[in-house]
């Protein structure tokens, strides 16, 4: 342990060494950064060269990375927004977490550390790419000052820097120091994408190999001398309180420490985990309910049944006059869709080590918003921000879990209070299963009138659920929970409405993977079947004929066409299979899939088609590899997702009642990435809209049975 007030990243990897951990440097994921944090991963006398890159004697390249890593790839993304500009060779590269104290002391120098809504890559290019311009000119400058000679004569690549007319060269790690001192230019040119070299080209993520070696460090990893760990139990009716502990069941228990009471959760600090949990689970609780005991599922349901018909809607999108639509409509579509509760199901459970001495806090945790943490902790502490330390380490999945809401964070915090030894705080599986902030239980009415050739002429969406802004901010006009029915609707129906009747439920909820597109694509895109077949025509051609008036149709049109012509869309199917097709717009990024199924004794998913265009790709690897994944969360989601509420809690506790996808029901997910045009878009979420809708389309083509709320597991999937 150091003799400062905070444990510096040496310190830590010692402390890891000595308990058998693994973190080795030659893939440094840093549990702080800062420019000594940076300095340390390659030697002693690396040089900083702005805020995102220190370069060492050796010419290894160190790029700063302000988000975290949940394994979507952006170790690897960002690094290469820089390394393009910079000209360095790309095999010399490595990343490191930008530490949120040290973000905020330098005047927040690395900007945004959320990471959410699939913004890493297109909030931050433009900044990226900006300092590997900078750094590189700084560069050539040290080196043109070294030989006397202008800057323009000098170019940059593969980390050497050489005068073009006399074939002199410097290596970057030659001129660092001197490339340290040079002013920073104003204006930077940055190169046209005919010029990259590394952006667009499929790489090997960086930290991949170290993962299989069990190298990084997560949140639930972290190990520290003399460190003691907390189990917890939180009071099962959200919003309840603790009224009473028995704790004669403690009587005899090796290892326990103290028993530490919050306003809603118990926990006991022990010398091990497994004592801790043993500990806390033989204590007598008694809980206030708060008046939310009774709450279940089929009253959630008939609140939200009932915003379905209120008159307090807040509109978020009006064209012409929906009424005398349907009034003059030649046929009526109308249907009811619902979608539940859905849990995070984070491969890492929530935690977090908190360390006090004194008023100074130093805490090791798997977040996905560095600077909500630090914020979270000094509140939890009560100190001043600038006393409190955070180390972000890998994490063992996100999803939106562990971004805006940071209770996991403010409960160590809380729990370590009183301690003047580390205090890991770890979830059991049933405690983050049960305490999780979950994507918002939904339902919506839609209600649309065709014309005699079967094209809409109007239509009414109404949509009714628990708010996510509205937890944030009482009374507000939530156009968020819209998204997907609002601008984003690539249909084109002359008069429209699309409006929500908020209701709000004592669930706690969050950001999930895709947030309301993820349900709204499902309402949106299987209603859009229902009229393709009430019309008696083909589900793509009526998409393409509905999408002419958009301001993006090309786009539209680039991803639906795609997707249907490497699907074989017009090719007829072995008999026995189906398909169904979807389409979206998430956040700028068009998306559209076609799903084949087989349904014998039970649904079988055999091919999964996403056609993406996302704008400008970065690392095409790391498109497959999101496309893929988002499916198998997705598919997760329709076949198995649901949260239920009986007496004022969650049912489910862990992974027998709360299913994942299964290797063996895994299909094969083909990806087609359709080139965009200059704009720059998001990969984690948008494949997650398109999944379920085609799912239930193709269904729909297979049995007749038009599926009209999830999960599958609760429907009779056999043909009618």
């Amino acid at each position: 342990m150091s003799d400062g007030t905070h444990m510096n990243r040496r310190d830590f990897l010692r402390s890891v060494a000595a308990v058998g951990g693994a973190l080795t440097l030659g893939f440094d994921i840093p549990l702080g950064a800062g420019t000594a944090g940076a300095t340390e991963a390659a030697t002693d006398a690396a040089s900083e060269i702005g805020a995102w890159i220190v370069i060492a004697p050796d010419d290894t390249v160190i790029i700063r990375v302000a988000k975290a890593e949940m394994g979507q790839g952006i170790l690897t993304a960002l690094p290469m927004l820089v390394a393009e500009e910079l000209a360095c060779d790309w095999s010399k590269v490595k990343a490191e977490f930008v530490a949120p104290d040290e973000n905020a002391r330098r005047s927040r120098a690395w900007g945004d550390m959320s990471t959410g809504a699939s913004r890493s890559i297109r909030a931050s290019q433009d900044t990226l790419r900006k300092a590997g311009a900078i750094a590189r000119e700084m560069l050539v400058a040290a080196a043109a000052a070294q030989w006397n000679v202008a800057a323009p004569e000098c170019r940059a690549e593969k980390s050497v820097v050489t005068h073009l007319a006399s074939g002199r060269k410097l290596r970057f790690g030659e001129l660092a120091e001197a490339a340290a001192r040079v002013t920073p230019p104003k204006d930077v040119r940055l190169k046209p994408p005919a010029d990259w070299t590394l952006l667009g080209k499929p790489q090997k993520r960086l930290e991949i190999i170290d993962k299989v070696q069990g190298k990084p460090i997560y949140g639930i990893d972290v190990h520290l001398p003399n460190m003691l760990y907390a189990a917890v139990v939180q009071c099962p009716v959200f919003k309840g309180k603790l009224k009473a502990v028995d704790e004669s069941g403690l009587a005899g228990m090796k290892g326990v420490r103290k028993l530490v009471k919050l306003d809603d959760a118990v926990a006991i600090v022990a010398d091990n985990w497994w004592r801790a949990k043993k500990a806390v689970e033989a204590l007598a609780i008694s809980w206030d309910d708060s008046g939310n005991g009774k709450v279940a599922s089929a009253g959630i349901g008939d609140l939200l049944r009932a915003g379905l018909d209120a008159a307090d809607a807040g509109v978020g999108r009006r064209d012409g006059d929906v009424a005398a639509g349907l009034a003059q409509a030649a046929k009526h579509v109308e249907a009811d869709y619902a979608v539940p509760f859905l849990g995070h199901a984070t491969m890492e459970p929530q935690n977090c080590t908190a360390h006090f001495r004194g008023d100074r806090l130093e805490i090791w945790v798997p977040t996905q918003n560095g600077e909500a943490t630090l914020a979270a902790a000094a509140r939890a502490a009560g100190v001043p921000p600038g006393n409190v330390v955070v180390h972000p380490t890998m994490l063992g999945g996100g999803f939106g879990r562990r971004g805006l809401t940071q209770d996991f964070v403010s409960l160590a915090v809380k729990i370590a209070k009183g301690f003047d030894q580390p205090v890991k705080v770890l979830w059991t599986r049933e405690e983050d299963t049960r305490h999780d902030f979950y994507r918002p239980v939904a339902m919506t009415r839609m209600t649309a009138g065709l014309d005699a050739a079967g094209m809409p002429v109007a239509w009414h969406v109404r949509m009714s659920g628990n708010s996510i802004l509205g937890m944030i901010r009482p009374g507000m006009v939530d156009k968020h929970f819209q998204e997907g029915f609002l601008d984003d609707m690539p249909y084109d129906v002359p008069n429209y409405l699309a409006d929500y009747a908020m209701r709000m439920t004592h669930v706690p909820v969050g950001f999930w993977r895709c947030v309301n597109h993820s349900q709204n694509g499902f309402f949106k895109e299987s209603f859009i079947d229902e009229m393709a077949h009430a019309a008696a025509q083909d589900p793509y051609r009526y998409r393409r004929k509905l999408i002419g008036a958009h301001p993006h149709a090309d786009k539209f049109l680039a991803v639906l066409d795609a997707a249907a012509e490497k699907a074989q869309w017009d090719t007829p199917l072995r008999d026995g299979l189906h398909r169904g097709i979807a389409l979206s717009d998430v956040h700028g990024t068009y998306v559209a899939a076609v799903i084949e199924v087989s349904i014998e004794r039970e649904l079988r998913i055999h091919r999964v088609v996403t056609a993406i265009d996302c704008g400008t790709v970065v690392n095409p690897l790391t498109v497959e590899m999101q496309v893929e994944s988002a499916t198998v969360y997705a598919l997760t989601a329709a076949l198995y997702g649901e949260i239920t509420i009986k007496d004022g809690r969650v049912e489910q506790s862990n992974f027998h009642d709360y299913q994942m996808l299964r290797l063996a029901e895994m299909p094969k997910v083909e990806t087609v990435i359709v080139p965009g045009s200059g704009n720059w878009g998001g990969v984690g979420e948008p494949p997650v809209a398109v999944v379920a809708p085609a799912l239930c389309n193709a269904i729909f083509s297979a049995t007749g049975k038009r599926i009209r709320s999830l999960p599958l597991k609760n429907h009779d999937l056999r043909r009618a």
